[in-house]
């Protein structure tokens, strides 16, 4: 799966960045007590299925018997119509009662495979999403996609029809095997024979299967995370006529997972029919041998007919037994990427004393801050700067200055390599990620919108809000004008992403989540920098009214629009080369002044 980079994480709460070269599980040690342990909170219905199965199963031993007994019967003008009207009628209601277990077992088994599937796809979302975000810079979307729902099937499979096609196959032989033994032990000499060469040929094909079955998902994986990305990112495909390219992508990616399926379609064929061939050439040495019996008058032709029918038994279940393995073997590649997955640990964690930081006034303190994503390139050196309660800073700065990392350590969504990040004098590390997070705001430069209405995007930000608080924010955010102006107003679908929505309206409604939330620190990543000349004014105005009594930390873009800062932080190379307002870095002609200079020469031009 490549290399990942984790963090180990320590007692008060910090981390060791530390890269992995390995997945968290080796593939091929799967914790069995682990995988059963899903079956646990169903052991009630699995033991009625398991009952059920057994006694449909037991009724179906039993029918070669009553076969058997039928042509004896039928050999027997003196009494045979009774006989044989007694055991037509026992048959039908034999097959009724099977039909009652089969049915009992069926939907017990149906329910517990769905209620696995639940509780299996909602554990790896809860799980993915508490993930922190360094698991998802190498990580595709639609590859967790196909785990949560190819691999989580394969897994229920395992669980549920899997064992009970064991238990009903390993029951039928070995009642069948024990039958005929009672019946004529000679022929049990095929049985001994022919289970020792199934088990050696199942083991022969058994790590290949699970190999080649493990492949077979990846790429299905990396084809389905190939298909989201394309959609998700349609506008640009289209609008750089990129169809072909992508649909070539997609192609390539599924022919690879087509290969792989291929060559899994051909062992799994190859090992079919290998065990088709021990089976049934068991079988006819069954009747071979039976047939000598017969003709030797040691048998009687009912019971060679009783023996075809459970050496027929005994051969399909013989098969089926091995193509259980099989499938097996093919499932364990699904239960290893599900274990994969949950296996990750989070790389922020919460320290074991945390605690709730009840209020907070916005004080924010960098002492010593130097950052590292991969413990070989810094991009934060040392860093010392405090933010008071209110004030508003903007960073600013070449791209790759750092800009981004210091606004990402103040919610935590990665840890100081070196150093402290304080909040109000509490290192954040010694207090919970909630507690934290819910007192900070975010308006990004590229507004994601989920897909529901207007009114649950806003909500969002209080999922507790008002009808009448939803729309205060909203005008607020100079954004309730246009929301009423929409044909269903506030219960307008915004659609993938707020896909339906221009770039002004889109940012004006994550002002309008942002003021619901109310918060007290402010971290705007420049959301005017991609708008027109109107949509930017009506987005300025209601960041204007979200900024005031909040500490704010502003990323800035475009120059010309951070005047309103207290104070301008100028950072290179990750270290802060200039501190102060726009007339008094502009005084010191530096970088700062040199960057303004530089974009008001490229506004005048353009």
């Amino acid at each position: 799966m490549g290399s990942r980079r984790r963090r180990r994480q320590n007692q008060d709460g910090s981390n060791e960045a530390a890269d992995k070269t390995t997945p968290p599980i080796p593939r091929g040690a799967v914790k069995w007590r682990r995988l059963f342990g899903y079956l646990s909170p169903f052991k009630g219905r699995l033991a009625v299925a398991i009952g059920a199965m057994v006694v449909a199963n037991g009724i179906g031993l039993v029918f070669p018997l009553i076969i058997v007994q039928l042509l004896e019967s039928a050999l027997k003008p003196e009494n045979g119509m009774t006989a044989l009207n007694t055991l037509a009628l026992s048959l039908i209601g034999l097959f009724l009662l099977q039909a009652v277990f089969s049915f009992i077992q069926s939907f017990n088994l149906a329910f517990v495979g769905e209620k696995i599937v639940l509780n299996l796809r909602t554990n790896l979302y809860h799980h993915l999403t508490a993930l922190s975000l360094s698991f998802y810079e190498n990580k595709k979307v639609g590859e967790l996609i196909s785990r949560i729902s190819n691999d989580v099937t394969l897994v229920r499979s395992l669980l549920t029809s899997d064992i009970i096609s064991l238990i009903t196959q390993a029951m039928s032989l070995v009642g069948s095997v024990v039958i005929v033994f009672i019946l004529n032990p000679s022929l049990t000499l095929f049985i001994l024979i022919l289970i020792p060469i199934l088990l050696a040929v199942g083991f022969l094909f058994g790590n290949p299967l699970e190999r080649i079955s493990t492949k077979v998902q990846d790429e299905l994986a990396s084809a389905t995370g190939i298909a989201d990305e394309g959609l998700q990112m349609i506008r640009i495909v289209k609008s750089f006529t990129r169809e072909g390219y992508e649909s070539g992508r997609f192609s390539a990616a599924m022919n690879k997972s087509f290969a792989a399926t291929v060559r899994l379609s051909l062992l799994r064929g190859a090992f079919g029919a290998l065990m088709a061939f021990l089976g049934f050439g068991t079988l006819a040495g069954f009747l071979w041998f039976g047939g000598r019996e017969v003709i030797e008058g040691r048998l009687s032709l009912p019971v060679i007919a009783g023996f075809l029918v459970y050496g027929t038994s005994i051969a399909a279940n013989s098969v089926g037994l091995a193509w259980f393995y099989s499938s097996f073997r093919t499932a364990l590649g699904a239960v290893q990427r599900v274990f994969e997955i949950l296996d990750f640990v989070p790389t922020i964690l919460d320290a074991p004393n945390a605690h709730q930081l009840a209020h907070v006034e916005g004080r924010i303190r960098y002492e010593g801050v130097s950052f590292s994503y991969d413990q070989r390139s810094t991009v934060l050196h040392e860093v010392n700067l405090e933010i008071a309660p209110g004030e508003i800073v903007a960073l600013v700065g070449p791209s790759g200055a750092g800009k981004t990392t210091m606004f990402n350590l103040i919610p935590r969504f990665y840890d100081a390599t070196e150093g402290t990040v304080k909040v109000d004098g509490h290192d954040l590390r010694t207090i919970t990620q909630q507690s934290l997070r819910a007192q900070i705001g975010i308006v990004p430069q590229e507004t994601q919108l989920f897909s529901g209405t207007i009114k649950e995007n806003i909500a969002y930000g209080r999922l507790d809000a008002s009808e009448a608080e939803i729309i205060e924010a909203a005008k607020a955010a100079n954004a309730h004008d246009f929301i009423s102006a929409l044909p269903d107003g506030y219960l307008t679908v915004v659609g993938e992403r707020g896909i339906k929505l221009s770039g002004g309206q889109r940012q004006r409604i994550a002002i309008a989540r942002a003021i619901l939330k109310n918060p007290r620190i402010l971290l705007l990543d420049e959301a005017t920098s991609s708008l027109d000349s109107e949509s930017e004014e009506a987005v300025q105005d209601a960041l204007d009214r979200l900024m005031q009594n909040r500490t704010t930390v502003i990323i800035a873009h475009r120059l010309s629009t951070i005047k309103i800062a207290n104070r301008i932080v100028v950072l290179d190379q990750g270290r802060i080369v200039e501190l102060g307002t726009h007339d008094e870095l502009m005084g010191l002609n530096g970088l700062y002044a040199r960057l303004y200079n530089l974009q008001f020469r490229e506004i005048s031009l353009g």
